[in-house]
């Protein structure tokens, strides 16, 4: 029996050796980031003197507080801020114990940072992080980005935020509570509710801010590709992560796409008109949601659209190795659905 393993042990091992041989080398890339605690100076503010603390976390972050109340949290009266502090008190104590220590998040947005420099010298990535904690009323204090998924951060000029509000866990009781399913987020977002993905949310606003996705109202197959760059994309800007932080797909989902990607193009090009523009098709394939109707409930993901179009551009990209990231990116849905010649089994 050690001999019948023995082989397979070393092509696994030689195979690990070759992928991370392929990565390019972006430890010597600096990356200047610097974290403002914007959530502990904000409750840190004694509510029997909101506006003298209010004054004292203003000099500190003179821009941010007013985005803060007027954009984020949509308050200004002191009396509104004080009951604001009361009622999200305790989801700021719950995120310190995860988040007390910061150092670790920003290392893995470091890391990411450095690939995006590889990759894009001239893209000018953030140098303040700024953690807050923020709304849970309703779905839209998630924001949506222009290929249409929902992310919990943002991004500005020389800033990163990231809203721990949305980040303490899939099992937090508030994600659990129906009220919040019902109007911010299904169990089958707040799944990603968690520490490892807030890297991958905020590399998608930054996939999204160098190559936007301008697809909205197109027909399905060039939705699928232009979603399915930004997808590949972040294989680029990640490719240390594992798929399921970059996909969102849980283990079960991804092992159930890999093994039957055949079967999943086959039925969307014989069932479906691939350049359909009604909204219930371009749902189906392209929303989010807890299964795809049509295909396994409990093991296929919603959103698959956007992982058949990554597979047709890793196919179009194999075709065409000469290609740099961004002639990938910038090349036509037409050019890469003849090119990549996407026929899985």
């Amino acid at each position: 029996m050690k001999k019948l393993y023995l082989p397979l042990l070393i092509g696994i091992l030689l195979t690990g050796c070759s992928d991370k041989k392929k990565l390019p080398d972006v430890s010597g890339i600096k990356v200047d980031l610097k974290v403002d605690r914007f959530d502990e100076a904000f409750f840190a503010v004694d509510t029997l003197q909101i506006d003298q603390g209010l004054n004292r976390v203003h000099q500190q972050y003179p821009t941010f507080l007013p985005l803060f109340l007027q954009n984020i949290i949509g308050i200004s009266d002191p009396a509104e801020i004080k009951m604001f502090y009361q009622y999200y008190r305790p989801l700021f104590d719950s995120s310190q114990k995860l988040y007390k220590n910061f150092d670790p998040v920003k290392a893995d947005i470091e890391k990411a940072f450095r690939y995006v420099k590889y990759y894009f010298p001239q893209y000018k990535t953030p140098t303040h992080i700024i953690p807050v904690i923020g709304r849970l009323d309703s779905r839209q204090d998630l924001a949506r980005m222009a290929n249409g998924e929902y992310t919990p951060d943002f991004i500005g000029p020389d800033l990163a935020g990231i809203s721990l509000q949305f980040y303490l866990g899939s099992d937090f009781s508030w994600y659990k509570d129906q009220n919040f399913v019902n109007n911010v987020a299904p169990l089958f977002r707040s799944r990603r509710f968690s520490r490892e993905y807030i890297t991958a949310d905020l590399m998608k606003l930054i996939a999204d801010d160098i190559f936007p996705d301008k697809s909205a109202g197109k027909p399905l197959i060039e939705q699928m590709i232009e979603k399915g760059k930004q997808w590949w994309l972040l294989d680029k800007l990640m490719p240390e992560a594992g798929d399921s932080v970059r996909t969102g797909y849980t283990q079960k989902q991804l092992d159930w796409v890999n093994s039957n990607e055949g079967l999943i193009w086959t039925y969307i090009a014989k069932n479906e008109n691939l350049y359909a523009i009604d909204p219930a098709t371009l749902q189906t394939y392209l929303g989010e949601g807890p299964f795809t109707r049509g295909f396994d409930q409990e093991r296929s993901p919603g959103n698959i659209g956007p992982w058949i179009g990554r597979q047709i551009v890793r196919k179009f990209e194999a075709n065409n190795p000469e290609m740099s990231i961004q002639q990938v990116m910038e090349a036509g849905t037409q050019k890469v659905l003849e090119k990549a010649k996407y026929k899985p089994k």
